[in-house]
């Protein structure tokens, strides 16, 4: 029976048995082996999957949260990496994802956050450790991470994140006494990386991510932070809906709407996070699934393809996830949050990985090497 005096809630918008419930809606999609899918039948990744733990602990799913934390091990290549795409507790797509090898030292620091438990960081520390090792060695020379190790190029959303990782990464280090100083150099190549040369990363200005996850990944703070949202925010955000996933199409998304929040939260405009957190709870459904999307009517001539539908026609962890991570960063203002609810505004990572020197003498011109490449 989970405790809802320990489960987070927003006054207004989600109660704490609400919040429980959605947690416990990623729980009934997780499979035997731990694994939690972007829905029932669909594939596994890493990223999501940690993102999914990290919320069912939040929620008081703890004993489904540590059967997805021991999975995540199980699926690592020698190398450190783990695979893409997972179906079936199998690898479908085997190339190594950057991102995804680095998001389980976010979701280990998390639970150190929330539970206090030295045991189980010992546990998984040589896991993060071996996957951040890897991704360090991925860095191009401009100070993004490649996408793969057989692609010249870094994507920004997953770089930003990873500068993420890499705090919680040396966060986890120096609690275990195990300090990794080679990602504090990568950490600070990459931040300047994400701050001053946005332009070198591959192109993928129509999604809503490379414009907040800068922001949400923390290498972008302050004032550069505010006028990073501000402008773009007519493009993506629609009052009363949520934010698009892409700017070019009337579809609303509600996990990245519950990024945006959380990015807004980290630069204190709690206003207009917590009014993007009760606008997508139009995609809630009773039990606490949420819809991943919502097509709606711009207007626009659309050759006869249905507006004001739910789509895909799915229900996704990762959108009920990000809504309670949500939550518990917006309810820490009324006292209303677990000891977790700082994670995405990197509060317990200690200070930000200062601005180093690129050791290949890149001053922002463009890198050779870097093409055009689809993901």
């Amino acid at each position: 029976m989970t405790n809802l005096a320990r489960v987070p809630y927003v006054d207004g918008v989600l109660s704490a048995a609400q919040v429980a419930q959605s947690a416990a809606s990623i729980a009934a999609m997780q499979e035997p082996c731990g694994a939690v899918p972007w829905s029932v039948g669909e594939h596994v990744d890493i990223w999501n999957h940690v993102e999914a733990a990290m919320a069912m602990l939040v929620g008081g799913e703890v004993e489904a949260a540590e059967a997805a934390y021991a999975w995540v091990p199980t699926l690592q290549h020698p190398d450190g990496s783990w695979p893409m795409k997972i179906v079936g507790g199998v690898a479908d797509d085997s190339r190594p994802d950057v991102n995804m090898s680095a998001y389980f030292a976010v979701g280990l620091w998390h639970h150190w956050l929330v539970r206090r438990d030295l045991r189980f960081l010992h546990r998984y520390w040589p896991s993060v450790r071996a996957g951040l090792d890897w991704v360090v060695s991925q860095q191009l020379p401009f100070g993004g991470i490649r996408y793969t190790p057989s692609e010249e190029f870094a994507l920004l959303t997953g770089s930003s994140s990873i500068y993420h990782s890499l705090r919680a990464g040396v966060a986890l280090a120096e609690l275990l006494d195990d300090p990794q100083p080679e990602w504090e150099l990568a950490g600070g190549r990459l931040g300047h990386a994400v701050r001053e040369h946005r332009d070198l990363f591959e192109d993928k200005a129509t999604y809503s991510m490379d414009w907040y996850y800068p922001v949400l990944g923390g290498a972008v703070r302050g004032r550069a932070a505010y006028d990073l949202l501000e402008a773009r925010w007519d493009e993506f955000v629609v009052p009363g809906l949520g934010i698009r996933c892409v700017h070019t199409n009337p579809w609303v998304t509600g996990a990245e709407t519950c990024e945006l929040a959380m990015a807004l939260d980290t630069i204190g405009d709690h206003r207009r996070a917590l009014a993007l957190l009760k606008d997508m709870q139009h995609l809630r459904e009773s039990d606490g699934r949420y819809w991943t999307g919502w097509v709606y009517d711009d207007g626009e001539p659309h050759d006869g393809e249905p507006r004001d539908v739910h789509w895909p026609v799915e229900h996704t962890t990762y959108t009920a996830a990000a809504v309670i991570l949500a939550v518990d960063a917006l309810g820490e203002v009324a006292g209303h949050s677990t000891a977790g609810s700082g994670i995405m505004r990197g509060t317990s990572l200690g200070p930000h990985f200062g601005e180093l020197a690129l050791e290949c003498g890149c001053s922002g011109e463009r890198v050779s090497g870097l093409t055009g490449h689809a993901s």
